[in-house]
């Protein structure tokens, strides 16, 4: 079992040194090095088997020790040019030494450590550009990055569990090949290295089907498959003649279908399976392996993997953007957030691990990713913001709205003080605005995040001018004759529908259409647009979801101070935000 794992200069991964598990899950924003830290063990990997294959009966000489790597034989880390591997493409740097410049490589290090029979082992390899066709790899020096050149440099020797230990990286299935040719092992080890899932698949159900007797490993997969996806999968057929391997499933209906025929999420989940039964003792390195799962079978296929997987002597480490699989691997595993510098999730106290359980991890995550969370209604309530400040030219408000962590409430202050004050646990310096639509009493003192509420009833109030009603009823027109002429229908439509809502409220609730105590979804905007477009012989096309739309047709001179005043409030606190950033 791999226990460790520290990276210098690969991709996304700087200087990186993470605590491993049995089971490792990787969670962490798009582009944040979760791929890149599976494809360091990949690259370990793949410069351990190049060193012992090269240089195998041979006496590493004293002078420049190493093995050349072409860039064809990283076939599970396709590049077209080798510097990309580097971090920042830096391949090199100068220093100056007694006055002089000098030019040195910036190596990539993967040190890995682990456990097998009892015997804890580290095993370091690293790599050195030397064009973008090839780079040089070597076992790591014994003195650390900062050693003496290569020909003074004394160099680790590579343990015998190292090279014991089988690593196999598996990206998400891209769609299956309509046939499939019987393969060789060692051929179906290289399609596989190279990420080829699609070519391998029938070979790996083969080679599990021609080992099984009726009561192992190929009834197991049956009958999971069953339980997952409700098919029955048949034995696989080896068509000598045409050296093809054929698989095929039944459905409930007892129709028989072709493999190729089956869903992505299907294929993925047997890719899995398969391989865990044909390649027991294996490190497996799968890179979204809920890719094309709807939720429940996420969950059903990350408990399954992870028990076949301790069966069968096997470690996984899997990156994801699924908060269910996360949520599981919280309660039984290891998991990593790549957020600022990859860190393990330890128990830090009961109290915490309920609460992010109970919350989410992916939220722990946005939570450490940002540094404060902004608390709104709903959905419509954002993009109404966004478009006030847009139009306010508020840069600063602009930015913090860009991408913030926005949790929806439903203006319920409780729902605020139990989600901020659980991430809080978490996360101690997190800091957060909540902004409610008027709830006619005092807002609680221990939510938490910084609380307002709206002065009008609502944030669409806001958006109830008569100038902004009647842009609306010609937003969307074209400046020509038609145009002209249909414009003059729907602004006469809007006026009447004004006028009748108007009506219509001061006789039921005792208020002026534009009073800023009228409930402005129900009582006003939804009566009169269902007018407006009646009288238009159209069917409603806007509803509250869409009523941000009317945002955007508030002039600038319009739009109400304490719109100002809220935005000025979500920067403050955005100001104050901490993100983890070391």
């Amino acid at each position: 079992m791999l226990t460790r794992i520290k990276v210098k200069n690969f991709k996304k991964l700087d200087d990186v040194d993470v605590e491993l598990g049995k089971t490792v899950v990787l969670i962490g924003p798009n582009n944040s090095g979760k791929t890149s830290a599976l494809q360091s063990l990949a690259l370990w990997d793949i410069g351990l088997r190049q060193w012992n294959a090269k240089r195998e009966g041979k006496a590493s000489p004293e002078k420049r020790p190493g093995v050349a790597i072409n860039r064809l034989e990283l076939i599970s880390i396709p590049v077209p040019n080798l510097n990309l591997l580097w971090s920042d493409l830096h391949t090199r740097d100068m220093k100056k030494v007694e006055g002089k410049k000098r030019t040195r490589n910036i190596r990539i290090d993967v040190i890995v450590e682990g456990v097998t029979n009892d015997k804890k082992w580290s095993c370091g390899i690293e790599f050195d550009y030397s064009g973008e066709e090839s780079c040089i790899c070597r076992p790591i020096r014994k003195s650390g990055f900062e050693e003496k050149p290569v020909k003074e440099a004394k160099f680790t020797e590579i343990p015998d569990e190292a090279n014991e230990v089988k690593i196999a990286y598996l990206p998400p299935m891209s769609g299956l090949a309509a046939t499939e040719p019987k393969l060789e092992s060692g051929r179906l080890n290289v399609l596989l290295g190279e990420g080829q899932t699609a070519q391998v698949l029938r070979n790996l159900c083969y080679q599990i089907y021609e080992k099984s007797n009726a009561n192992s490993d190929w009834q197991e997969l049956i009958g999971q498959l069953k339980m997952l996806f409700g098919i029955e999968l048949l034995s696989p057929q080896y068509i000598k003649e045409r050296g093809e391997i054929r698989m095929s499933y039944k459905e409930q209906s007892g129709k028989q279908f072709d493999l190729s025929s089956s869903g992505r999420g299907l294929q993925q989940t047997l890719l899995l399976l398969a391989h865990l039964y044909a390649n027991p003792n294996t490190v497996l390195l799968l890179d979204e392996p809920d890719a094309h799962l709807e939720v429940l079978r996420q969950r059903q296929t990350y408990q399954l993997i992870t028990d076949i997987a301790e069966k069968k002597g096997s470690q996984i480490i899997a990156a994801s953007h699924s908060e269910v699989v996360l949520n599981e691997a919280a309660d039984r595993d290891v998991v990593i957030a790549f957020v600022g510098k990859p860190h393990r999730i330890d128990d830090r106290g009961s109290q915490v691990l309920k609460s992010l359980k109970e919350i989410g991890f992916d939220h722990y995550y946005l939570a450490e990713e940002t540094g404060w969370v902004l608390y709104l209604e709903g959905a419509t309530d954002l993009a109404i913001l966004k478009a006030f400040a847009e139009i306010l030219e508020h840069k600063e408000a602009i930015d913090a709205l860009a991408k913030p962590f926005v949790h929806y409430v439903e203006n319920q202050p409780s729902d605020v003080s139990k989600h901020f004050w659980g991430l809080k646990y978490a996360k101690d310096d997190l800091v957060g605005i909540a902004i409610f639509d008027r709830l006619e009493r005092p807002l609680p003192d221990n939510i938490g995040a910084e609380g307002f509420q709206w002065k009008k009833r609502e944030i669409e109030n806001y958006l109830c001018i008569e100038e902004v009603l009647l842009a609306y009823a010609k937003h969307d027109l074209t400046d020509d004759l038609f145009g002209s002429a249909e414009a003059g229908r729907r602004l006469n439509a809007m006026k009447e529908s004004i006028v009748e809502v108007a009506s219509a409220v001061k006789t039921l609730k005792k208020l002026d259409l534009w009073s800023p105590d009228i409930k402005a979804t129900d009582e006003f905007l939804d009566p009169l647009f269902d007018k407006y477009f009646e009288k238009l012989g159209l069917p409603n096309l806007i509803k509250k979801s869409d009523y941000h739309i009317l945002a955007r047709l508030v002039p600038k001179d319009k739009i109400d101070h304490e719109i100002v005043e809220k935005l000025d409030a979500i920067v403050e606190v955005a100001k104050k935000a901490k993100p983890r950033m070391d």
